[in-house]
């Protein structure tokens, strides 16, 4: 007499032992309730572009729904943010060529754009952190982020110069010194620089993990520096088949003094990400740059991809690999969605 074989329900809970892992996933509700990583406006920080100027905001063209900013209309975003819950804005400014030379002189300017767009944002709307960039490839002729004798971008006579822009950033008011340059030692020199100027409290946030990536043409049109860009930035910024190299640098940063860290780009570094936030344990941020953010939205203008899916997935996994917060151009959309 042949046997009667199991029912295709006891076969399943024989392999799974009785456990459903898909009890918790069967309503909204429960989703929420076992969601293990939490994404909220205060995981957000804003990139801005600050122009001169004051009229209309000046769309980027290769970032759909972004654009340039005069200092009023950075003051009304620095508003917005306050109004969403999103703590902490980065200004990023471009430069008029005519202010551009060799040595990008401009970003020592006290009364620069930067500085000016600084000063009116903390009058107005104190309560919102600024973040400046610290580099020098937004006010150079050659789009370098330091300075170039010959064909060589050179180490300490860059730093010189980024210890400076730095201290005219934090007098302006700057909560968070953003070093983005890559140059050696510049942490504990931008560090001993604004402890010297009175300035012990202005945080730094090292980009330390910065790769030398094809995602930042978009940014760089932002900022005016692409078309001015002689060679490439592969000497100082860091290449992209490297881990290791990325906790010596995260570890070299650290121990000069930064109170947070970063890796740039984003996505394709979510391995370097998560080895970096479980290795350290400190506040550690990750850059959503211009090339994945305008992946997304040509995706979405070809009707590829549902863009508020798209948005909020690609925010949480920089969460969910042991992203502090992130720097995105997706901030107000998604701060916005998630009040709502």
């Amino acid at each position: 007499m042949t046997a009667e074989r199991p029912s295709i329900t006891d076969r399943i809970d024989a392999a799974t032992g009785g456990m459903r892992l898909r009890r918790l996933r069967q309503a909204d509700w429960s989703r929420r309730l076992v969601r293990e990583t939490q994404l909220s406006p205060a995981d957000l920080i804003w990139p801005i572009f600050v122009r001169e100027g004051s009229d209309a905001p000046q769309p980027v063209e290769s970032m759909p729904g972004v654009s340039r900013l005069s200092v009023e209309h950075c003051v009304e975003a620095a508003k917005r943010a306050r109004d969403l819950a999103i703590p902490v804005i980065a200004l990023f400014p471009y430069t008029n060529p005519s202010l551009r030379d060799e040595t990008g002189s401009e970003a020592l300017n006290p009364d620069n754009l930067v500085c000016r767009a600084t000063r009116a944002i903390k009058a107005a709307v104190p309560e919102v952190g600024i973040m400046c960039d610290v580099a020098l490839d937004p006010y150079t002729s050659h789009g370098h982020d330091g300075v170039m004798v010959g064909e060589c971008i050179v180490n300490d006579e860059s730093v010189e110069l980024l210890c400076r822009q730095a201290v005219v950033q934090a007098e302006a008011g700057c909560d968070i010194i953003g070093p983005s340059d890559m140059m050696d030692g510049r942490v504990g020199c931008i560090r001993g620089a604004l402890d010297d100027a009175g300035c012990r409290d202005t945080m730094i946030m090292a980009y330390s993990a910065k790769y030398a990536s094809a995602f930042y043409g978009p940014f760089r049109d932002a900022v005016g520096s692409g078309g001015m860009l002689k060679g490439d930035k592969r000497t100082y910024q860091m290449d992209y088949a490297n881990s290791d190299e990325a906790v010596r640098e995260a570890a070299q940063d650290l121990a000069e003094g930064a109170d947070m860290i970063m890796v740039k780009p984003g996505l394709p570094y979510l391995d370097v990400l998560a080895r970096l936030a479980r290795e350290f344990a400190v506040p550690t941020f990750a850059y959503q740059t211009s090339g994945e953010y305008s992946m997304i939205m040509a995706a979405v203008g070809n009707g590829w991809l549902d863009g508020d899916k798209a948005m909020v997935e690609t925010l949480t996994a920089y969460k969910r690999a042991g992203a502090s917060g992130i720097l995105t151009y997706f901030s107000p959309k998604v701060a916005a969605m998630m009040r709502g």
